[in-house]
């Protein structure tokens, strides 16, 4: 396998950051998780404009133009030969001291791993997830802003925690004032009535790549949608669950905290906003 690490291509064994790195100790840099499918990049532009977002947000200047760091994204691919593989570009601080001062740290440190994934497996998206609700709860976004994908996921890794220990794969995280945010990894999507409700990035949501892909194949199969504060109650008597995300694609879920949703089986607004953006990721992308 090869990586890219600050400009070349080196073999996993030798792809090496410094103890001294900014990302390591102390979660300061950014990244992105990218989709590619029969070698069509999925929505390669919105995810490197959303990494250069996030780094404009924490003050981090990225050595590459987007243009460049495309262009190293595909290289990598290329050099791997992969066509169906899930990339995770990273953009650390870079190499400082033991302190916290970013000044200290002259250049940022870029790498990008390309490989397989499969976060959940197939039988679940035939039959659907049971979740549970964390009891964790999301950092305000006052203190730091989810929307920003850096590296410092804690808050989101105590609350896969809590899904661990209830046996199930996936949490939905709440805000301090009890309203539903998102998942650990995934956004979350209720249909009721027929009507698609998602909770607005302001509440303390990622504003996801898949999640605006699926907004956008609501509006064009004339699916409505609306962006919604909402409760757990509201969730527990929706129709129809499901989650979002770059590695997750679209996954039903069928039951929360032990109560059934809806049928208890994958519906059909779920199961159409599937079918079609299968067929976006055949088409929105860059082509290697």
């Amino acid at each position: 396998m090869k990586i890219y690490l600050d400009g070349k291509l080196v073999e996993k064994h030798e792809a090496a950051v410094s103890v001294f790195d900014h990302g390591l100790l102390y979660g300061d840099g950014v990244f992105e998780g990218i989709r590619t499918y029969d070698s069509l990049v999925f929505r390669l532009k919105e995810h490197i404009d959303r990494l250069y977002k996030s780094a404009d947000a924490i003050q981090l200047k990225i050595p590459l133009t987007k243009m460049e760091m495309m262009e190293a994204v595909i290289m990598t691919l290329k050099a791997n030969r992969l066509t169906d593989a899930y990339i995770r570009l990273v953009v650390t601080r870079g190499v400082g001291d033991l302190g916290l001062d970013p000044r200290k740290c002259k250049r940022p440190t870029i790498f990008i791993i390309t490989d397989k994934i499969a976060l959940y497996p197939k039988e679940f998206y035939e039959k659907g997830l049971a979740i549970v609700t964390a009891t964790t709860k999301r950092n305000l976004p006052q203190a730091l802003d989810p929307r920003i994908k850096s590296l410092n996921y804690l808050n989101n890794i105590l609350a896969k925690i809590d899904a661990i220990e209830s046996g199930a794969e996936e949490a939905i995280m709440l805000t301090n004032d009890d309203y539903v945010a998102e998942c650990t990894g995934d956004n979350i999507f209720i249909v009721k009535d027929g009507e698609l409700l998602t909770p607005p990035p302001d509440v303390g949501a990622l504003e996801g790549i898949t999640r605006d892909a699926v907004i956008g194949i609501a509006r064009r199969n004339g699916i409505p949608f609306k962006e919604k504060m909402l409760r757990m109650e509201d969730v527990y008597a929706a129709d129809e669950v499901f989650l979002t995300g770059t590695a997750a694609e679209i996954i039903p879920v069928v039951a929360i905290d032990g109560r059934k949703i809806g049928a208890g089986e994958p519906g059909a607004i779920t199961l159409k906003l599937r079918n079609e953006f299968k067929k976006l990721t055949a088409t929105d992308g860059v082509r290697y």
